[in-house]
């Protein structure tokens, strides 16, 4: 299978389609991009460009609203805040002071900033965030689920984690 993004007149992705090997392929079985992008073209219209899933072709599998850069071939993420630049040679939006694990970017003050405390009980452990005072007791996205009890500061068992 090969992933093929369709791109608007400024060079942004506003699909991507799946297409068989076979409609990838030269006479001798090899997958051409040319022939790919052909076949999108006579079936969907517009303009296509190759991308791969696992990211090892144009710096990264492309996504609805990324661009094209043709100069560095490359799919470009949307910039993520005004005062982040693009590192053309690493094509990923380079924030103006390096990133503090943990912490997130505020754009108003231009720095990296604790993000608010979770539970009154919690505390700030750097990289991981805020943590409670008790290790969650199962596996984060499995059942049995677990809501934190800020009176009790213990975990408390729940059906539905988005009730």
């Amino acid at each position: 299978m090969a992933y093929f993004a369709e791109l608007d007149s400024n060079n942004s992705v506003i699909r991507i389609v799946v297409v068989g090997n076979a409609d990838t392929a030269d006479a001798d079985g090899n997958e051409v991009e040319a022939i790919g992008q052909q076949f999108c073209t006579d079936l969907l219209g517009g303009v296509w460009v190759q991308t791969s899933y696992d990211g090892n072709m144009r710096s990264r599998y492309a996504g609805i609203g990324y661009t094209y850069d043709a100069a560095l071939d490359a799919f470009i993420a949307p910039q993520p805040y005004p005062s982040w630049t693009l590192d053309t040679e690493t094509t990923d939006w380079v924030p103006p002071t390096p990133a503090i694990p943990g912490y997130n970017w505020d754009e108003d003050t231009l720095a990296w900033v604790q993000p608010a405390q979770t539970e009154p009980s919690w505390v700030w452990e750097g990289a991981s965030g805020w943590m409670p005072p008790v290790p969650y007791p199962g596996i984060p996205g499995e059942a049995p689920f677990y809501d934190w009890d800020e009176d009790t500061l213990s975990w408390v068992q729940v059906d539905d984690p988005n009730a």
